[in-house]
């Protein structure tokens, strides 16, 4: 057997040069023909109202009931044992009617806004700018616990494996910044579907999300690791001219393989990334004036108000899709406060005024008006105690979320929960409901945004879903 040239071996292993990659990659000066990139923008099925997303998750579930849905029959009805339709004793016994003792709201309530929208003191820096959300008072979802919730309020399903939402929204409208991911969740949570949550499943491997830092760490490790380049810039250009016409090569043989075509992609990415991210991710460049603002700076609400603040950069700079988690990796996550429901109050100080200057600066920079900020959790909590103590359990029945600029309409809430906050009776609306109407947004047709799987077209919505046209203007 003759000894392979230099050539030949290097065709035949080219696809472990990914750290080579990783170190440095394309100039567009570069010698070889470049690789197409897939995630270049493309149109939707309609007119959009929003060009890109920035979903705040509220991991754990936040009380709609001591936040935004005021209920004066909880008031009237405290200490009493009543009988209610628990979602957790009716999945693990299928028995309804159990008796639960009413537990009044523990933040009080007002009129807040022009639009003397009731909302209680639980977030007194949001209250400032409430006539520009638009609330949903009826949401519904499925799954009791944490994990079904939390999948299928990011993937529209509680345990199969699918999509995530980001990753059908790239796939289905590319990036305005070729240079930058254009789908990025910051600081996600490792628990309740994890990776799963930021996951592209069967989509092409391009459209999967990119992590930054992780629920209840630092801000400062919010940040995408091998940045800087470990060798000097002609070193690393020779190294990617070769790599690049080795991808070209293999691409040529292999002219259907998504995968290698995902791959030579994201190696595409890193160089470009390389030049341009560390610019956008430094919120240093921002005046003190905007990073008070956003109460950086200030204990309670550094860390969110840091990743808020990275969130607006990132979509002012094209990405797509942001998401950012305030929660943790422990078993009962954040917001999740099954007998301490006054730890509630610690969270909202910590992403009450963050979230309020979000909304203000992407307003005075121009931005709200096509970016749409989603708030909310994978569930609500209940109206009584649970276990007779001092916290609520989960709600999947009946919860609110609001939603802000990208066409939805100012002080609006839209539909309504029954006299004590259990369930929703009124226009209701089911979390496919809410993915449809964010995609119509975004100018795509939940319907008509499918991918072929074995042998059927899957979607985000599933086979259900419906645009509710009540809160969009």
């Amino acid at each position: 057997m003759l000894p392979l040239s230099r050539r030949d071996w290097l065709a035949q292993t080219s696809c472990g040069f990914g750290a080579l990659a990783l170190a440095g990659l394309a100039a567009e000066e570069s010698r070889a023909a470049p690789i197409v990139n897939p995630l270049a923008a493309k149109p939707g099925h309609h007119k959009a109202r929003a060009k890109r997303i920035i979903f705040l998750f509220m991991q754990g579930g936040v009380s709609h009931v001591d936040s935004y849905d005021y209920k004066p029959t909880l008031e009237k009805e405290d200490g009493k044992q009543l009988k209610f339709d628990d979602a957790r004793i009716i999945a693990n016994t299928g028995m309804r009617g159990s008796t639960q003792r009413v537990m009044k709201p523990l933040w009080k309530f007002a009129q807040q806004g022009k639009s003397g929208k009731w909302a209680s003191n639980l977030f007194p820096e949001v209250n400032k700018i409430i006539d520009e959300l638009c609330f949903i008072h009826s949401m519904r979802t499925e799954g009791v616990a944490h994990g079904p919730a939390t999948l299928f309020l990011h993937c529209g399903s509680t345990n199969f494996i699918r999509p995530s939402m980001g990753s059908w929204v790239l796939y289905g409208l590319g990036s305005e910044n070729a240079n930058l991911p254009g789908f990025i969740s910051i600081a996600p949570s490792n628990g309740n579907g994890g990776a799963r949550n930021y996951g592209n499943a069967f989509l092409p491997a391009i459209y999967q999300g990119t992590p930054i830092g992780r629920a209840g760490g630092p801000a400062s490790d919010a940040t995408i690791r091998n940045l800087a380049p470990q060798l000097p810039p002609n070193v690393t250009q020779e190294h990617f001219d070769l790599l690049r016409e080795l991808n070209a090569e293999q691409l040529k043989q292999n002219p259907d393989d998504a995968e290698l075509e995902a791959v030579a992609a994201s190696y595409e990415l890193a160089w470009r990334m390389q030049k341009n991210a560390p610019d956008v991710m430094d919120i240093a460049k921002e005046t003190t004036e905007t990073q008070k603002l956003y109460g950086i700076g200030t204990k309670e609400t550094d860390n969110f108000g840091k990743q808020c603040l990275m969130a607006r950069r990132l979509s002012e700079a094209g990405v797509r899709f942001v998401q950012v988690t305030y929660g943790d990796n422990s078993a009962n996550p954040a917001w999740d406060q099954h007998s301490n429901l006054p730890k509630h109050g610690d969270h909202a100080r910590a992403v009450d005024k963050p979230i309020a200057g979000l909304l203000t600066d992407l307003k005075r920079r121009g931005l709200l008006e096509d970016t749409i900020v989603w708030w909310g959790g994978e569930f609500g909590r209940t109206p009584y105690a649970e276990k007779n103590g001092t916290g609520r359990d989960h709600n999947p029945g009946g919860f609110t979320v609001w939603l802000a600029g990208g066409g939805f309409k100012p002080a609006c809430s839209f539909g309504a929960t029954d006299e004590f906050g259990a369930a929703a009776v009124t226009d209701k609306v089911h979390m496919h409901d809410l993915h449809a109407t964010i995609l119509h947004q975004l100018g795509l047709n939940h319907e008509k945004l499918t991918f072929q799987y074995t042998g059927r077209p899957f979607r985000l919505t599933d086979v259900h879903g419906r645009v509710v046209k009540e809160v969009v203007s």
